[in-house]
């Protein structure tokens, strides 16, 4: 019963976590326009995937390394951050999309699930989830999986407007200037989440 009574609340929380811009919805938004919406879903899935695991982690005594271990911290931040600007590139200097070509492809599953390790917002989402939300009664490890798993599925649509967002952009931009000007302008959004990484 109290595992269903943190529902509620905690979907809110990630509404509000995961329509909001950050890292996961800059690169959707690029990947939609670029590759279409189905195209995106390994990318899509991959960090909800991401967030599952580690979310569940943080519940389970994860979040403990940070506070025992702070240079582990620091390290995720840099390699997170050097990840990010390398994507950032990616996405800035990407030619305009050949949707029947193989040239050029969005972010596989795996990579996108092992980005949120470094991504400091499925951090905050995570601790802030588990901390806030997790039922203290019951059997913790199928409470912390049970709310992981709810998490992810209220993150689903809210992601998922991300990336039909892109592909709503793609199908206005008209020509190789708007492509690169467009392209351009999502890799330093992207490149500009390290700031909050680094921050």
């Amino acid at each position: 019963m109290d595992t269903l009574a943190a529902f509620g609340p905690a979907s809110l929380f990630m509404i509000s976590m995961t329509i909001t811009p950050g890292p996961n919805n800059v690169m959707l938004t690029a990947s939609g326009a670029n590759y279409g919406f189905r195209r995106t879903l390994p990318h899509l899935l991959g960090i909800m995937g991401g967030c599952f695991v580690l979310f569940s982690a943080v519940a389970l005594g994860l979040g403990m390394v940070f506070e025992r271990f702070p240079l582990v911290q620091t390290l995720l931040r840099v390699v997170g951050s050097l990840y990010l600007l390398y994507l950032a590139w990616g996405i800035a200097t990407a030619p305009p999309p050949r949707f029947g070509d193989a040239e050029g492809r969005p972010l596989r599953f795996w990579q996108a699930a092992a980005f949120q390790f470094a991504n400091p917002k499925a951090w905050v989402m995570g601790l802030t989830l588990m901390a806030s939300f997790l039922p203290e009664g019951g059997n913790t490890v199928v409470n912390a999986l049970v709310l992981a798993a709810v998490a992810e599925l209220v993150a689903l649509p809210c992601i998922s407007l991300w990336a039909g967002f892109g592909m709503a952009i793609g199908r206005w931009l008209k020509g190789p200037r708007a492509w690169r000007v467009f392209n351009g302008t999502m890799g330093a959004l992207t490149a500009a989440c390290v700031i909050f990484i680094l921050g």
